[in-house]
Order: structure tokens, then C-alpha cells, then sequence
């Protein structure tokens, strides 16, 4: 089964979480693309979709979906997001896209945070992927030293620039044995927005999309 069809089934699973008269929060990426498309041909009736990035923003207007700004919504009942890695624990590396940032922060403000992945994604260590950090322009030196102190290898993602008008470091060379950890160690470096390890805000729920259908892992 080609990786496309496996995000897509577990897109689909993610749909039956959804109940008329929500407010949802709405991740980005190519997993989460194909969620939209299955809710807007599901035709749930929202009240309104939270939005993590302005190009879900464009998908959710391309297909007429209501969005609401989270200082308006409120505590939400229900996130809905991919991962670049996830761990049976719940533990996750997000930032492929970018969005990192405001990915953290609809999950916060979310009861239950249900991530939908493909097999691919799912590890037993994180770190084979690189862990995005967002960072002000200004300390992105700095914080590159300071990460290459804690033993990763950080890459300036040129020509990106983050919907919050930020740079991300890509950190390569990692074996992340303490999500947790690392987590509140790189978040406390001055100039760090926020890095892309969603550890002590994980995934209430992984939908993983493989040859065999959709497993469920509860952490």
C-alpha cells in the first residue's frame, strides 16, 4: 500500500471523532490535508475549525469550512494533527511544515489531541527525523551554538520563514531518550520560540494508517 493511501486511511478514522455543533482545532501537513477532505466530504456541520497555519486556513476556505480564532473559541474539545515521528508513548516531533509553534498551541488549549500518522512515523526513539526549533532571526546563532552544546547538529532552514515571521533550525544527529527533558531544556534557551517536540503536551491518541487498516494506540 503506497504512503499516501495510509495517511488517508487514518484521515478517515480521525472523521468519526467529529460530532455536528464542534469547534475542532486543525493541525497542517499532507495527513492533515487529507483529514479536510474527508470532513468536507463527511458534510459534519461545525460550529468552526481553529486553524494551526495559514495554509490550512487556505484549505479550510477552499472548501467552506467555518474557521474561528482560538482567542474567540476558547478551550477545544478536540485537536486534530499529524507528526513528522510519534512514539507509542505519545511523544512526537512536529515541525516539518513550519508550523510548530501554533501546532503547540491549539494542542494545548485541547482536551484530546488524536494524531494521525502513517506506519512510516511511528518510532521507538525519537529523533531520526530532524527536531525543528523555531527561533527569533536575532538568536539564531546563539541558539545554534547552545544546541550544538546540548550535541545536535542544527541547519538553518533558508528561505523559510515561520507564520509568526521566525527562522527554524532544523537538528540533526539527536537520539531523544528523554522527550521531556529535552523539551523544557532547548524551550528555556533565550531566543527559542518553541521546539518542535510535543512531549509534555503529547498525543492522547495515535490513528496509524498501515497494510493492515488503522491501529488505534491509546498512550
Amino acid at each position: 500500500m503506497e504512503t499516501l493511501e495510509k495517511k488517508r486511511l487514518a484521515a478517515q478514522a480521525a472523521v468519526r471523532y467529529l460530532e455536528d455543533g464542534m469547534v475542532v482545532g486543525i493541525g497542517t501537513g499532507s495527513t492533515v490535508n487529507e483529514f479536510i477532505t474527508a470532513l468536507a466530504d463527511r458534510r459534519i456541520r461545525l460550529e468552526g475549525a481553529v486553524s494551526s497555519s495559514q495554509a490550512t486556513s487556505a484549505r479550510l476556505r477552499e472548501l467552506g469550512i467555518p474557521e474561528m480564532d482560538l482567542n474567540s473559541a476558547g478551550d477545544l474539545a478536540l485537536y486534530i494533527d499529524g507528526a513528522d515521528e510519534a512514539t507509542r508513548h505519545g511523544a512526537l516531533i512536529k515541525g516539518g511544515g513550519a508550523a510548530l509553534t501554533r501546532e503547540k498551541i491549539v494542542a494545548a488549549a485541547s482536551k484530546r489531541f488524536v494524531c494521525i500518522i502513517d506506519e512510516e512515523k511511528l518510532v521507538d526513539v525519537l529523533g531520526g527525523f530532524p527536531l525543528p526549533v523555531e527561533v527569533i532571526p536575532m538568536g539564531r546563532s546563539y541558539v545554534a551554538r547552545r544546541i550544538v552544546a546540548l550535541g545536535g547538529q542544527p541547519v538553518w532552514r533558508e528561505r523559510v520563514v515561520t507564520d509568526n515571521g521566525n527562522a527554524i533550525l532544523d537538528v540533526h544527529n539527536l537520539r531523544i531518550l528523554d522527550p521531556v527533558g529535552l523539551e523544557t531544556e532547548i524551550n528555556q534557551i533565550a531566543g527559542v520560540v518553541t521546539v518542535g517536540l510535543f512531549a509534555r503536551r503529547g498525543a492522547d491518541e495515535l490513528l496509524v494508517g498501515g497494510d493492515g487498516g488503522v491501529r488505534r494506540i491509546t498512550p
